[in-house]
């Protein structure tokens, strides 16, 4: 079958909703959630890290509900809890039991959120450029989750999202642009963050108290130079996480992914090949 866009994975029912996911590669499987910028599908924020993934795991990378081109609900109503249903939903249609799971951003306070609900269904747990405790609305965030669609606009926020600018291009822009002119795209990216937006960041947030029992081995990764969500969001993360590690890259924005795609794949199959490597040995 030819594939419209390389946006396009297969489609199946996750929770009752038409969901597009990539699921590629064979082994432990790792799920990686976006985040929530405009014009955002899975295939935009891991297309440059998936192959590496992928070829020591497999990798499953949702659209999320209200993203991409997974199903749009009717109703607009965007929570938390609906989005955690909802991966909860891919991994049970997938028949996943337990999966490897990494966040960013958005997705990571998401990923953050259901390994608290469900811990039994993460085995490590990265997060990357993270949501997941509270903290002062950035303008930077304010910008993402404000935006109204124009090429210009869109060039201006990859100028926020990134240290170097020149990693991140004008064909880039006119992709995510693109993107987020299409069908529905706006409108459902609209209802989920109105102004005013503070209230966002806290929906997203987990109790601290929890996060203090979280039992996971955690990876935090975070751009020292992130202009979005803030690094000591992650200092916080690494300080309230007892079995964290935290990993911060210098001259680096938000996209950590993205501006050092092969440093992030390293350092994720590094620490996901640790617990390889442990179970093996119990068994």
């Amino acid at each position: 079958m030819h594939q419209a866009s390389p946006e396009m994975g297969v489609t199946i029912n996750a929770a009752g909703w038409q969901t597009n996911v990539h699921d590629t590669g064979t082994g432990q499987p790792v799920m990686l959630i976006h985040g929530s910028g405009p014009g955002v599908t899975a295939w935009a924020n891991w297309r440059l890290v998936m192959p590496s993934l992928a070829s020591e795991r497999r990798v499953v990378a949702p659209d999320m509900l209200g993203f991409g081109y997974s199903e749009r609900p009717a109703d607009q109503r965007y929570n938390k809890d609906r989005w955690i249903a909802h991966a909860i939903g891919v991994l049970d249609e997938l028949k996943l039991e337990q999966v490897d799971l990494v966040g960013n951003s958005f997705g990571g306070g998401l990923a953050l959120a259901l390994a608290l609900k469900y811990p039994h269904r993460v085995r490590r747990l990265i997060l990357m450029g993270s949501v997941g405790v509270s903290f002062p609305l950035t303008e930077g965030l304010d910008a993402v989750w404000g935006y109204q669609p124009s090429l210009e606009r869109m060039r201006e926020l990859l100028d926020i999202f990134a240290y170097d600018r020149s990693l991140v291009n004008d064909e880039l822009a006119e992709l995510r642009y693109n993107a987020s002119v299409r069908p529905g795209f706006q409108e459902s990216f609209a209802a989920m963050f109105p102004a005013p937006r503070q209230r966002w960041i806290d929906m997203l947030a987990s109790d601290e108290d929890q996060i203090r029992a979280l039992p996971h081995e955690t990876l935090i990764i975070h751009g020292r130079d992130d202009q979005i969500i803030p690094f000591d969001a992650s200092l916080r993360l690494f300080d309230l996480i007892p079995n964290a590690q935290l990993h911060a890259f210098g001259k680096c924005g938000h996209w950590t992914q993205i501006e050092h795609a092969e440093r992030f794949a390293q350092l994720v199959n590094n620490f996901l090949n640790e617990a390889d490597k442990a179970e093996q040995a119990e068994n």
